[in-house]
């Protein structure tokens, strides 16, 4: 017999609104940049080299931001002072007269990601109902998609009713700021301290387990450049670059089903199981839109690509959060978006290296080769593991 649900906690909801908001912004800009990079003559390797840097750089703050978030009694300032330096920079795209001015504004709005997200992750952990970790990150996720569905809609709108492509850029600026506000009025969760070792006997922020187990993240991230490639296939395979922001839009409306099923199913059933579903899927999408010849293959695959995201991302936070301690929830949640992140440099810079010198074909295959390959090492990983440890 289920228990009965109990509603999300009030700070949960905050921030799943609050990346809403910022996803709304974002992705009003993010599916025209391969638009904006081919505007200013730049190549696949470019736009793998923008992407890639922007995330890393991310993912090395987070480490840092993590480790302080275990260390200050309130994680939320962390919170609004990346979420504020986003919404700031987000919009100064529209300013930008060449390939290194994107990359720049690129990397000052992940700068910001850097800043906020593995605190955030741990408010977000600390907040959740016990046992009802996957449903929350599921919440979240979920919220986050529904940002990324609406703001391709609203430049769409926007570009359809005559606005430039930098204009849209400047109008991102708008649901920055409420995000920011979102930030201001949420009340961070207050729990009792918990003993912390001497600093002389301090314990590793991680387990072996979840060492290994980012190891593999690690390996998998690899083959795993942006989607942003995907949006230049999906150009190359005819749809109209006014029709983009409605792909990427529908891409997210998989991702909200996605998240919020396969996030309160991983509360359920093996959450090891279900990350390797999802780089099966992966693996399926990326050879499907290599060997795709129509722009109806884009928009179909786009859909079935969203699961591969439902079934990851909400699952390997609420893993970490089971496998880490509570006083290093922080640190084990930057270890996470940093091992993530930083193979995005060499992701993006294969991928990109592949589609200049071999076709998308080829580059799209590779991603498929190492996700399979990942998931063969999950499963080994869980095998591994202690009859009955959760995760």
């Amino acid at each position: 017999m289920s228990r009965p649900r109990t509603a999300l906690p009030a700070a949960v909801i905050a921030l799943g609104l609050t990346s809403l908001l910022t996803d709304v912004s974002s992705e009003m800009i993010v599916p025209l940049l391969p638009a904006l990079l081919v505007s200013l003559h730049a190549s696949a390797t470019m736009l793998g080299l923008v992407e890639g840097v922007a995330t890393a750089v991310a993912s090395l703050l987070q480490l840092g931001s993590g480790w302080l978030a275990d260390r200050i009694p309130a994680k939320k300032p962390l919170v609004l002072l990346g979420y504020g330096l986003s919404a700031l920079a987000r919009p100064l795209m529209a300013l930008a007269g060449s390939p290194l001015a994107v990359l720049a504004v690129r990397v000052t709005d992940r700068i910001g990601k850097g800043v906020r997200s593995a605190p955030r992750d741990a408010i977000l952990s600390l907040a959740a109902v016990p046992g009802e970790e996957g449903r929350t990150f599921g919440f979240h996720r979920a919220m986050d998609h529904a940002g990324a569905v609406i703001g391709p809609l609203v430049a769409t709108a926007l570009l359809a009713a005559g606005w430039k492509l930098r204009d849209v850029f400047w109008a991102a600026a708008v649901p920055g700021a409420l995000a920011v506000l979102c930030v201001v009025v949420l009340r961070e969760p207050r729990l009792a301290p918990v003993p912390r070792p001497q600093a002389s006997a301090a314990a590793p922020p991680v387990s072996r387990s979840l060492a290994t187990y980012l190891g593999v993240l690690a390996f998998f991230a690899l083959g795993n450049s942006s989607d942003t490639f995907l949006l230049l296939r999906a150009r190359d395979l005819g749809v109209p670059i006014a029709l983009l922001p409605m792909l990427w839009a529908l891409l997210h409306v998989s991702k909200v089903l996605s998240s919020s099923l396969f996030g309160a199913l991983s509360d359920r059933v093996s959450r090891p199981r279900l990350v390797a579903a999802g780089w099966l899927v992966y693996a399926l999408c990326y050879v499907g839109l290599g060997v795709a010849t129509a722009p109806w293959h884009a928009w179909t695959i786009f859909i079935v690509y969203g699961g591969y995201h439902g079934l990851t991302e909400p699952v390997e936070k609420a893993m970490v959060k089971s496998l880490a301690p509570r006083d290093a929830q922080g640190r084990a949640f930057g270890l996470y978006n940093m091992v993530v992140g930083i193979m995005a440099i060499p992701a993006g810079l294969l991928t990109g290296w592949l589609w200049d010198a071999f076709g998308a074909l080829t580059a799209l295959a590779t991603g498929a080769a190492v996700a399979l390959i990942a998931s063969l090492l999950l499963a080994l990983w869980q095998r591994a593991r202690p009859a009955g440890q959760l995760g």
